[in-house]
């Protein structure tokens, strides 16, 4: 007996058992455990299975949202891609239009350069000679500074109406009177004069546009193009 009054279990009979009875043998209880196991994997590898898509899945329609980013990133590339041709179009037309204005340019200067050429040689074969002629013969002077007004002054002489008169010095010191010299020009093209010759054709009037030259071959008018650089020592 036990100090409460129960009476002490029998200690060759059945142990007391703390887990409770399942109605059944021990094979029924190891099957319902392993049951139990298989039924909580189960659940638990469908709260954590993933799911996957393959071919025969239907695609998810997409959002708005991504309609319109697809919609406006479609655009930008549009835009982009006409910009950047509208740009090379742009790059080629001024290249073309450099490309002809050179060509243009160097045509023109061309054409210029060589109407300048021809004329200047046509200037220069047509060029007029000046020279001092004494007015009365129409001869060459032998010298040619008798028809520059300094040198005529420092001989005793002067100029007048585009002719320059130099005193003749007598024997015994007078002055018998005056020889004039003037300026003569040939004929164009005419070959230069020398000293003592009658020039066919010349004249005492000076050409108003013609390339001129003196007897050293210096320039002293440029003719052409109605264009002339008229030499102080010239004649009228």
């Amino acid at each position: 007996m036990t100090e409460d009054g129960r009476p002490l279990a029998d200690q060759d009979g059945p142990q007391r058992s703390d887990q409770p009875s399942t109605g059944g043998s021990a094979d029924d209880v190891t099957q319902a455990n392993a049951g139990g196991e298989q039924q909580g994997e189960a659940a638990g590898q469908a709260r954590g299975r993933m799911r996957y898509q393959d071919e025969s899945t239907a695609p998810r329609e997409p959002t708005l949202a991504e309609k319109r980013a697809r919609i406006a990133a479609e655009k930008r590339q549009e835009e982009q891609a006409q910009a950047a041709l509208a740009e090379q179009e742009s790059k080629t037309q001024k290249r073309r239009r450099v490309m002809v204005g050179g060509g243009v340019t160097v045509g023109v200067v061309a054409l210029v350069a060589a109407f300048y050429s021809g004329s200047a040689y046509s200037a220069e074969q047509n060029a007029v000679h000046e020279y001092c002629a004494a007015e009365k013969q129409g001869e060459v002077a032998q010298n040619p500074d008798l028809c520059d007004e300094n040198y005529v002054r420092e001989q005793g002489g002067y100029s007048s109406g585009g002719m320059f008169f130099m005193p003749i010095f007598l024997p015994g010191g007078g002055i018998g009177g005056y020889n004039s010299y003037r300026y003569g020009y040939t004929p164009p093209g005419s070959p230069a004069p020398t000293p003592g010759q009658t020039v066919s054709g010349s004249s005492f009037n000076k050409p108003a546009d013609a390339n001129i030259k003196n007897t050293k071959g210096q320039t002293v008018q440029r003719g052409g193009f109605g264009i002339s650089n008229k030499s102080g020592s010239s004649g009228s």
